[in-house]
């Protein structure tokens, strides 16, 4: 009995530590996002020029990959509560998949529009007009800085896979899946967020 009690407050201690840190990461995007907002009133027209050279299929794309990948990893946590590990394993690692996917169309965005020489400190970029300047370097370092939080959740997510191989993750102790399953969800969000501040200005 004291075991479990002991357990069950390990338990509410572990998520609690995890929705403190989620805060944390809705506070470092929430000052870009403001950030944004008000370069944006600044220089709407110049925003919706430069929206015009990013690829709006390939962000749709990548949104659909990100919120099935969030869907794939709901259900690894609800196959394995149900005991239906090895169906858990399929989710999880579909769930890998999908965010390696999204970096790599993520690479591959990136390496061509540094390939038109449009990058920080460009000299291209520079003779552009402040606000064009302003929306790419917002959008470098917004989407640059979400696709290290993607890869840092693939880590953490393949760690949970070999765990569950492992069977140091089984239907009775699962919570470092449901916390690594809320951060992967956070970081899902947030691309939501950006996509249409980045690709649907009209």
């Amino acid at each position: 009995m004291k075991d479990t009690v002991l357990a069950g407050r390990d338990t509410a201690g572990a998520k609690l530590g995890m929705w403190l840190f989620l805060f944390t990461e809705i506070l470092l995007f929430g000052g870009m996002f403001l950030l944004y907002a008000v370069d944006r009133a600044k220089h709407a027209a110049e925003f919706h020029a430069a929206a015009e050279g990013l690829n709006r299929f390939v962000g749709a794309a990548n949104t659909i990959i990100l919120l099935t990948s969030s869907l794939t990893m709901a259900l690894s946590i609800a196959e394995l509560r149900s005991g239906r590990r090895e169906r858990s394993l399929m989710f999880q690692s579909l769930t890998i998949l999908f965010g390696c996917i999204f970096l790599g169309v993520k690479y591959f965005e990136w390496t061509a529009k540094i390939g038109h020489g449009i990058f920080p400190d460009s000299p291209k970029l520079m003779k552009l007009p402040k606000g064009q300047i302003l929306f790419y370097g917002l959008y470098f370092v917004m989407t640059g800085l979400h696709g290290v939080h993607v890869l840092a959740g693939i880590v953490v997510l393949v760690f949970m896979l070999i765990s569950t191989i492992n069977r140091r993750i089984t239907h009775h102790d699962y919570v470092r899946i449901e916390n690594s399953g809320l951060y992967w969800h956070l970081v899902d969000t947030i691309w939501v967020y950006l996509f249409p501040l980045f690709y649907l200005i009209t």
